[in-house]
């Protein structure tokens, strides 16, 4: 381990994270809100302690490894979170406790959406543009930009990018170098989100709601600046917008790179992960929609809207809403939890398990069946028309045994807290699949759960951000020995 290469990749981090800070401090200063100070007081915080980490180790030269790499990612998704609810909790009337704070900017950072602030509407304007802001940063990932700037430092930076990179397969990249591939993701990170924030202008929305939402839909945040989240503007031109923009950035964002490099939307319509995608989306759609009209909850127009809005902000895990689904009769409520674990695709700012791995186990499981019949056949597994080896198979199954196991063991902690098992259940499935909205006391916010399941939760964001293993393989003991 490189410890001083990690302590001054922290501090680089750290002093380019609070530059993060300014752009409030303008906005503060435009609407007249009056906090300006606290973004001023976060910002030289975060950079004197970043500062401070980095300059007794700014002259140590040392290349990057694997294990650093993990112990970098994960140190700092923590540190950014405490960096992040500095300004949080210095405004006034936002959060009353610390732990509110954190769990305010951690469930930012990671794309959870999930609040304890209540009163959205009446909140100063530079601290919910701080929030989105958060969000669409989180989305992407701090530490994919960060390696488009450290190789220029003369730190590697392939082992942070495969750590961050959600996904079962982490060595692809789109072009030859890392520092090229991070210039390309933001370029279309930044090519959605300004596309999307036009279209919520012209579909009505005011120029600071619609740059405020195309950051949380782009990073599939779901952080809105109304309590009422997208029924606030009772708009099905809005609603549609963010459908359209909500899926394309589940998509893997190299095939945004592969459609705008060869100007042809026909690598949408051949990535089989995407199509797998796209006909579950048809598939919570239709049973959504069929079930409203069924029991007569809304008119049939009014069930397509809502079933369609729903099943994606939900199956994306963006975390919108127009409606109180969480009171949607039968299994409804449930079922559409359970899209949450399915998610995006892998590489997208999604999260779940990912559409790739749950076509692989069900590719999977029908193998076995097959084996059953005929014992001494070969069945390979193909995505598309290309096979799929078996240690990948064997990644996927053990990522879907840890994922169960972890949710399992979070669940419990949270019933040990005493609240009750709808609630619990909800909250680690919003959390792990970075979600945002639950069941229960936790349908609308959680502001009114025990301080000692928001910390559980933030632990259930992290893995989620993180894929699991990243957070787990620091607890072997096998990665510290030499």
């Amino acid at each position: 381990m490189h410890y001083r290469m990690t302590i001054k990749v922290l501090g680089l981090l750290l002093m380019v994270f609070s530059l993060s800070m300014l752009p409030s401090v303008l906005v503060s200063f435009y609407y007249q809100d009056g906090i300006h100070n606290a973004f001023i007081l976060g910002f030289l915080l975060t950079l004197v302690a970043g500062f401070i980490s980095w300059m007794p180790v700014r002259h140590y030269q040392g290349e990057l490894r694997t294990r650093d790499g993990f112990v970098i990612t994960v140190l700092f998704w923590v540190v950014l979170g405490l960096a992040g609810s500095i300004p949080i909790h210095l405004a006034p009337a936002a959060t009353v406790t610390y732990t509110d704070s954190f769990f305010e900017s951690f469930s930012a950072l990671t794309t959870t959406g999930a609040t304890v602030v209540v009163g959205l509407d009446s909140l100063p304007k530079s601290l919910l543009f701080y929030r989105q802001q958060l969000q669409w940063m989180g989305g992407m990932g701090i530490i994919v930009l960060a390696v488009a700037v450290l190789p220029m430092l003369g730190i590697g930076g392939m082992q942070l990018y495969r750590t961050e990179t959600p996904g079962p397969v982490k060595d692809t990249k789109l072009t030859p170098r890392i520092t090229e591939t991070a210039k390309a993701l933001w370029y279309i990170y930044a090519a959605l989100t300004i596309a999307c924030a036009l279209a919520y202008w012209i579909a009505g929305m005011s120029p600071f709601d619609a740059i405020a939402h195309s950051f949380s839909t782009v990073a599939i945040g779901g952080f809105s600046t109304h309590d009422a989240s997208m029924g606030y503007f009772d708009s099905v031109a809005i609603e549609m917008v963010a459908v359209v923009f909500m899926i394309l950035s589940v998509a893997n964002f190299g095939l945004h790179f592969v459609a705008w490099r060869n100007r042809s939307i026909k690598q949408y319509l051949l990535d089989p992960e995407y199509r797998f995608f796209i006909v579950i989306l048809l598939v919570f759609v239709v049973m959504t929609t069929a079930t409203l009209m069924v029991t007569r909850v809304y008119a049939p127009g009014e069930a397509l809207r809502y079933g369609i809005f729903e099943s994606v902000s939900l199956l994306t895990t963006t975390g919108y809403g127009t409606a109180d689904f969480a009171s949607w009769p039968l299994y409804l409520p449930f079922f559409l939890i359970l899209a949450s674990f399915i998610g995006g695709c892998a590489g997208s700012t999604a999260g779940g398990i990912k559409a790739i791995r749950t076509m692989l186990l069900l590719k999977q499981g029908l193998r076995e069946i097959k084996r059953l019949i005929h014992p001494a056949g070969v069945f390979p597994i193909k995505v598309g028309k290309r096979p799929v080896g078996d240690r990948v198979i064997e990644a996927v199954w053990g990522f879907f045994s840890m994922y169960i196991m972890i949710y399992g063991l979070i669940l419990f902690a949270l019933l040990a807290t005493g609240m009750d098992f709808v609630t619990s259940w909800s909250a680690v499935a919003a959390a792990l699949n970075n979600l945002g909205p639950g069941l229960g006391d936790v349908a609308s916010h959680y502001a009114n759960i025990p301080d000692v399941a928001k910390w559980v939760l933030c632990i259930a964001m992290l893995l989620g951000r993180l894929e699991i293993f990243t957070l787990l393989v620091l607890f072997s003991p096998h990665f510290w020995r030499s």
